[in-house]
């Protein structure tokens, strides 16, 4: 990852749309969708929205975003689609963007791989 979050659970958000018409509250909302989603502590959740991102989806600049989601666990095949859909109807509707336009990408992070206050979350969670 070229960007720094200290998070158990880190959701980055990239989009072309102009940082006026994305929601100071979207962050926030965000970690509640990944709180509610994975079930995890809302304590240990970090989103980070880029907007005026210079991209292009299928040659065009219309609206569109990609994502990446970090988890220790709560990431599989199944519970990756619920947690799509939880993702995709937030952002789409905050942002205006068609579904068809945004890629979300799972990373399951083993625990030892995430660092937290001075150490790893292998020694916090065992």
């Amino acid at each position: 990852m070229d960007y720094l979050n200290v998070s158990e659970y880190i959701h980055r958000l990239e989009t072309n749309v102009s940082a006026d018409k994305v929601s100071p509250d979207l962050p926030k909302k965000i970690c509640q969708v990944i709180s509610s989603s994975l079930g995890k502590p809302l304590q240990y959740c970090v989103a980070t929205v880029v907007p005026d991102v210079k991209m292009s989806w299928g040659g065009t600049n219309e609206p569109c975003a990609q994502a990446t989601l970090v988890s220790i666990g709560a990431l599989d095949v199944n519970k990756n689609k619920q947690h799509s859909k939880a993702f995709f109807d937030l952002i789409c509707k905050e942002l205006q963007i068609s579904p068809e336009r945004m890629y979300i990408h799972y990373i399951n992070a083993p625990s030892s791989d995430m660092g937290y206050n001075y150490s790893t979350f292998h020694d916090i969670l065992g």
